[in-house]
């Protein structure tokens, strides 16, 4: 076969055979229903999807300065390929929180997901689940932790929790995700309040305000005792008590003694770009963090994630797990983000598309694409242990 031997697969997932499966389908005529290239998802759904809806996911905070530092971030820096290594057998797997993973891969918290398909997080998580990738649930979820844990089977899940006013309603969320097997506590610091988006502000939409993205909310018995009537009777009332409780501007490092006493599990803080907030992590006993700038969402002018990835990772990188997410589009963006140091990439609106698009398999593409590109990349550079790149595979 053409560029490799697949008679001879490396441990684990075969992850760069599915070029060839493409290649095999299209001698009976049938070529892939989205494109082989993940950079041109949001082109497509820009055409076949609502305004509002791609909108929301393809937006960012200001003029999208911050998202395109994202790119640039990754793009200053370039692969050296080796050459004449043995690169037949080739190993993606990491371990993460004492979980063996296939690859170096979670699908990132995406809140809302109904608005660009009606299976939504179900079809999501179960794409995931098919494909061994941790699926993290958001917290603004358009379905309930409980059904998406049930559509996931025996699926790695994590639980991304938006840091509320109301205790009772974070300890009631804890409790739940822990009881339909959530593993990792992913807490988001970095959205105490929503971000000047101008797009979503263009279109007048938000979600929330129709009670989308609310379903883990409004089915919590501790946010139903704050309400006069039960959600069905008074709609209205739910939302305006979920919108005064759902961020909180005031929290400090020291709340998180609260998380610590109400999950036995991982905690992982997400939203981490300055080495000192990474030391901080590691003082108040967290697992991991995760260097994002939320995909450019929340700090217009910030600094590209890739560009603070270094420093977080010489702070702590040997201590804690360092992930990352923020611009990752393609197996090269992996492959950067691993050999700066992170153990495991988050992957964010490029999955919500191939949602938009075709649902879970469209999902499924995504990941695969996205692993076969990174196999291949690796492969082709002269590597063959996704945990063993370091900054020397970097020009």
């Amino acid at each position: 076969m053409i560029g490799g031997d697949i008679t001879d697969p490396e441990p684990g997932r075969d992850w760069a055979a599915f070029q060839y499966e493409i290649y095999l389908n299209g001698m009976t005529g049938a070529v892939p229903r989205l494109p082989a290239d993940l950079t041109r998802l949001e082109e497509v759904a820009e055409a076949r999807l609502g305004p509002g809806p791609v909108g929301y996911v393809a937006g960012s905070a200001g003029n999208g300065s911050t998202e395109r530092a994202n790119r640039a971030a990754l793009d200053r820096h370039r692969i050296v390929p080796r050459m004449l290594r043995d690169v037949r057998r080739r190993n993606l797997s990491v371990e993460l929180f004492g979980t063996r993973l296939p690859a170096p891969l979670a699908l990132a918290p995406i809140g809302v997901l109904s608005i660009m398909h009606p299976d939504a997080e179900c079809a999501a998580a179960r794409a995931a689940a098919a494909q061994g990738v941790p699926f993290i649930l958001s917290s603004a979820s358009s379905t309930p932790m409980e059904r998406v844990a049930e559509a996931m089977g025996d699926g790695e899940r994590w639980f991304q929790l938006y840091w509320g006013k109301d205790r009772e309603v974070t300890r009631s969320f804890l409790d739940r995700a822990k009881a339909c097997g959530f593993t990792a506590l992913v807490v988001t610091l970095d959205t105490p309040l929503l971000a000047w988006r101008p797009r979503d502000l263009d279109q007048a939409y938000l979600p929330f305000l129709r009670g989308v993205g609310t379903a883990n909310y409004f089915t919590d018995p501790a946010f139903q005792a704050g309400l006069a009537k039960p959600v069905h009777e008074d709609l209205d009332a739910a939302v305006l008590h979920f919108v005064q409780m759902f961020g909180d501007p005031g929290k400090t490092w020291e709340d998180l003694a609260f998380l610590r006493e109400h999950w036995d599990g991982p905690i992982v803080l997400k939203g981490v770009l300055h080495p000192d907030d990474a030391r901080r992590a590691e003082q108040t006993g967290m697992d991991g963090v995760v260097v994002s700038n939320h995909g450019g969402r929340q700090v217009g002018g910030s600094i590209g994630a890739a560009d603070a990835l270094p420093g977080v990772v010489e702070a702590v990188g040997d201590r804690l797990a360092v992930l990352f997410d923020s611009g990752v589009r393609t197996g090269d963006d992996v492959f950067k983000a691993l050999a700066l140091g992170a153990r495991a990439v988050l992957l964010g609106r490029p999955y919500a598309y191939g949602l938009g698009l075709d649902g879970q398999p469209g999902v499924e593409h995504v990941i695969r694409a996205l692993l076969a590109e990174f196999e291949l990349t690796l492969a082709l550079s002269g590597h063959t242990d996704a945990a063993g790149l370091t900054p020397e595979a970097l020009g």
